[in-house]
């Protein structure tokens, strides 16, 4: 692939013209969708392989319940330092997208191969935390470096993207839920995937053709993302469903086994709960281009608002409880992509990279707080109020898309 990119003055600018602008056409546009796509499965892979195998790490280190959380939680603080980092240093807009991802991705699974042969539970906690660190130069690079291929299809590009993401973070509760596969596989299966990834978009990705301008270092990036107002509000929306969704992420294995009592069939069923929103971003960013982002990213937080108000208290055959968390599955991440295509649209140009390093990790902040929270109520005093709680978020989201809405459409 070897595009000619030319410099789109304003690509991510506040104008809101993009979704009006001329149909993408470049052909190597879909060659370039896949291999992030790709990437962003493999490379993903690795959040949560601490969760599909902590009974594992539970056991051999004799770990309370709090412990065992704190090494699902403890990647969120190492991508959150991780974006802190990446954002006080502007990586994302000084650094070219395929170097910074792959040496991320490389370094972050290194990092968690290595948790095979840590000695006890302070390693274990530390090597979390650097694979988050490092998963920061994975994540919010990827979006900036799909949306140079795509302006009028930017929010299904993005979701295509996100759902990949998606999926990768589901992948170890399927490799878990197999015949005969243990904590190697699941731990070198991911790190060898992480590694894959970077590798591919180190040797075949090069930016598209509405490439954002390069910007040099700034000391004041971060407070000049923060004070432009679109911005900030597609910022806010973006915590509101971030409050709720690595929650119910994290929760559904421990809540699955509770209700269907099998390891391996509660594994299967909380990949089937994450993998849902697989397509539930890519349909989710077809309709947003069509009909608007706010509004779609509106809709599905008022659907996954009301399953987490639902779920937890609802005494039903394990059939129909599948149903209903396949479908929160859905509708929980079907609007993650689009609070980041806001923000390739509505920021300025030469901060783009800023400031989605900035809504990321603000966001993964805050799941720091959620997951244990949640965790900590459902054990303490039931799911149902474990997973109302989460319903706050989505109700916060929405009152950021109607008046980021407002603001477009004057």
């Amino acid at each position: 692939m070897s595009p000619d990119p030319v410099a789109v003055p304003g690509a991510g600018g506040p104008e809101p013209g993009i979704l009006a602008g001329a149909p993408d056409a470049d052909p190597r546009r879909w060659v370039a969708l896949a291999l992030l796509s790709v990437a962003q499965l493999f490379g993903m892979s690795l959040w949560f392989t601490a969760s599909a195998v902590g009974p594992e790490f539970q056991e051999r280190w004799a770990l309370s319940a709090a412990q065992a959380s704190g090494l699902v939680s403890t990647v969120q603080w190492g991508f959150v330092a991780g974006t802190v980092v990446a954002a006080g240093l502007n990586l994302a807009d000084v650094l070219p997208g395929r170097l910074l991802f792959a040496a991320s991705a490389l370094l972050a699974g290194a990092a968690n191969a290595c948790l095979l042969v840590a000695p006890g539970y302070g390693v274990a906690l530390g090597l979390r935390f650097v694979t988050g660190f490092f998963l920061a130069g994975v994540y919010p690079p990827a979006m900036k470096m799909v949306s140079t291929w795509f302006r009028s299809g930017r929010g299904l590009a993005i979701g295509t993207v996100v759902g990949a993401l998606t999926l990768g973070k589901a992948s170890p509760y399927l490799v878990k839920a197999l015949e005969g596969t243990g904590t190697e596989w699941v731990l070198l299966g991911s790190s060898g995937a992480a590694a894959f990834a970077g590798l591919l978009i180190l040797v075949t990705y090069r930016e598209g053709p509405y490439v954002f301008s390069r910007s040099p270092f700034r000391w004041d990036q971060v407070g000049r993302v923060l004070g432009h107002k679109p911005t900030r509000l597609a910022i806010l929306g973006y915590l509101g469903h971030m409050w709720e969704l690595y929650a119910m992420w994290a929760a559904m294995a421990p809540f699955l086994l509770l209700r269907l009592g099998d390891p391996r069939t509660a594994s299967l069923a909380a990949f089937l709960a994450i993998g849902a929103g697989a397509p539930g971003c890519v349909l989710a960013g077809r309709w947003a281009d069509r009909w608007g982002r706010e509004r779609i990213a509106s809709i599905a937080m008022i659907f996954s608002g009301a399953l987490a108000l639902m779920v937890g208290w609802i005494p039903v055959p394990p059939g129909i409880l599948l149903v209903l968390v396949l479908v929160w599955g859905f509708w929980v991440v079907a609007d993650s992509a689009q609070f980041s295509a806001l923000v390739t649209e509505v920021s300025p140009g030469d901060a783009v990279g800023t400031a989605l390093t900035v809504q990321t990790g603000l966001g993964f902040a805050l799941t720091g707080l959620t997951i244990p929270v949640t965790l900590t109520v459902a054990g303490g005093i039931g799911w149902g109020w474990g997973f109302a709680l989460l319903a706050l978020g989505p109700a916060f989201g929405i009152g950021a898309m109607v008046r980021l809405a407002r603001i477009r459409s004057s």
